[in-house]
């Protein structure tokens, strides 16, 4: 399906942007689930300025949605309406190292090069970075974490933009972190972070990090179209364990799977569609509920429109998604 174009809608001030403006960009490319609809507008901004303009400019009615390396996306068949926003890590993937033990990223570096550039520089503490698959700015917004570390513990401040296209700076205690969730200002654009780790030795803190590698590889179905960590662990319980003991490690809808080495984590074998991946989770959720008593919540964000006709319900139960998440 397509969307109607935005740009005719937009006055004289789209010509001063200069950064990418695409129309009905598909989105199954950026995913690393390879599914999913277009954007009605897909934009990549050139730097903090050009975004900045763009928000301030953007009618207050047209939705925005920010995507980072789409390591934990899910997008529907249907796509997502109104603007896309995806930053750039040629614009905003800067790293930085500052005096005590600190080092400022842009939000479009990738997770494992804030853990590299760290160890390179001597500073511990951030190795847990190595073994998140997305950028800087999904880390802000969902407090990722593993291996006993979270983003809110390393975290000291934030920069971005707001929806009238203000710079905003924001701390630590203004996102409100909780486990795998941010509670900040709505609708801010995380653009760059500053955090901060411990004195540490460089060929250790590189030890560490292979170790990870190894962990996770070893693990982990690292080489495949998957959203990582599919639900969220529910306080004293392993999403992993309650979706073995239902049953469903190596449960497969169309093209679609629970992995047989994690059982949180959902694959795309090879042409699944996004209703099949959100029909098998919804269908693990069910049978989780049934064998347990406990309600899996989703770890993956998931986004757009069904298409007509495929939408998927809660549990499969009842409860049907709105079509927009």
């Amino acid at each position: 399906m397509s969307f109607a174009d935005l740009l005719p809608e937009f006055g004289n001030w789209i010509g001063n942007i200069r950064g990418n403006l695409i129309a009905n960009q598909p989105l199954a490319k950026v995913s690393w689930f390879r599914v999913g609809g277009p954007a009605q507008l897909f934009f990549e901004p050139a730097d903090e300025a050009d975004l900045a303009f763009f928000l301030k400019h953007l009618p207050e009615g047209i939705k925005v949605t920010v995507i980072g390396l789409g390591s934990n996306l899910l997008i529907r068949d249907g796509g997502i309406e109104g603007v896309v926003i995806k930053l750039p890590a040629k614009a905003f993937g800067g790293a930085e190292i500052l005096e005590g033990n600190r080092i400022r990223v842009g939000a479009g570096l990738p997770d494992v090069k804030v853990a590299t550039t760290a160890a390179n520089a001597g500073i511990d503490g951030l190795e847990f970075f190595r073994g998140i698959p997305g950028a800087v700015g999904g880390a802000l917004y969902m407090n990722a974490g593993c291996y006993g570390t979270e983003t809110n513990q390393r975290v000291v401040s934030l920069r971005g933009v707001n929806r009238q296209g203000e710079i905003v700076e924001l701390s630590n205690a203004d996102m409100a972190y909780r486990y795998r969730q941010s509670n900040g200002p709505e609708g801010v654009i995380f653009t760059s972070a500053v955090f901060e780790g411990l004195p540490g030795d460089r060929e250790a803190i590189l030890a560490k990090m292979r170790d990870i590698t190894d962990r996770r590889e070893s693990t982990q179905p690292t080489n495949t179209r998957t959203g990582g960590s599919t639900f969220k662990n529910p306080e004293g319980h392993s999403a992993w364990k309650l979706v073995d003991e239902a049953g469903c490690r190596g449960l497969r809808i169309g093209d679609a799977q629970v992995s047989e080495m994690h059982a949180n984590f959902l694959v795309n074998l090879d042409a699944a569609s996004a209703h099949d991946i959100e029909m098998l989770g919804e269908t693990v959720r069910r049978r989780v509920r049934e064998t347990s008593g406990i309600e899996l919540q989703w770890e993956i964000r998931r986004m757009g429109r069904f298409e007509p006709g495929r939408e998927v319900q809660e549990f499969l139960d009842g409860g049907v998604f709105a079509g927009v998440a």
